[in-house]
């Protein structure tokens, strides 16, 4: 490579990580390649925190991160930068409509529970429970998502549709702001996105580069934009092709 400008920004469950296992071993020979040339990779997820800790500990990297659907970029020094609201005031806006709408929240559901939703083990459960900025949820009738919507807009809340649960944010915040707020520590730099889902828009819509990936069973979300790459599979092995097909043609 001519040089290392680059910083790669990935959504993880469906895109770097498999939907059914949430493994990434099909991304093994890309993640390596990102080390050895020194590539930011900075997770921009659903995810939590700890979620995310454990994953570059696993994957052997360590980078900034953001956390929640762009509601924190966490920094490997300690240092952060909020973008969302606090937990405890989605939480409150939740329990305000959760028997009107049907809401089954993450903070409601057992450790159990969540496993049992996500395919998650115990311990990856109990590591996606603990949120900060935002709260996943199932509703009873889909219908009734617009109606959630306008309530949350008029307290000053987003709904974001993710690719298992919906997620309930602060209404300022979404991946793409954060990005663009990451990218201030790397001027200069060639941004690259990777996603699979409706949360992943702005993420796409806020690099240089933007790859989309297919959902699970094969098919891509409706976006559209100059640019725009579509990776040849799903989940870790379309993520590592796709990023290899990039960085080969611009070795060339």
């Amino acid at each position: 490579m001519p040089d290392n400008r680059f910083v790669v920004f990935t959504d993880l469950d469906g895109s770097l990580l498999d939907h059914g296992d949430y493994s990434f071993s099909g991304a093994l020979s890309m993640l390596d390649y990102l080390r050895r040339h020194q590539i930011p990779l900075i997770y921009t997820t659903s995810k939590t925190r700890r979620e995310c800790l454990a994953l570059q500990k696993a994957m052997q990297i360590s980078a900034p991160f953001i956390v929640e659907n762009g509601a924190c970029i966490c920094f490997p020094d300690g240092e952060e930068v909020l973008l969302g609201r606090p937990h405890e005031e989605i939480a409150a806006f939740i329990d305000k409509y959760k028997e009107r709408f049907g809401i089954h929240a993450f903070k409601d559901m057992s450790v159990e529970e969540i496993a049992r939703h996500t395919g998650f083990s115990p311990k990856q459960a109990a590591l996606a429970k603990a949120r900060e900025f935002s709260e996943p949820f199932l509703i009873d009738l889909q219908m009734d998502i617009d109606g959630l919507r306008e309530r949350a807009q008029a307290e000053g809340f987003t709904i974001l549709r993710g690719g298992r649960f919906y997620h309930c944010v602060g209404a300022r915040q979404d991946k793409g702001a954060a990005v663009r707020k990451a990218m201030e520590c790397y001027p200069g730099y060639l941004s690259i996105g990777l996603g699979d889902n409706f949360n992943d828009i702005p993420l796409l819509e806020s690099v240089d580069v933007p790859i989309l990936i297919p959902r699970h069973g094969g098919d891509f979300i409706p976006f559209e934009r100059e640019g725009l790459r579509r990776a040849p599979y799903e989940g870790s092995r379309g993520w590592n092709a796709a990023l290899k097909a990039f960085f080969d043609a611009y070795d060339k």
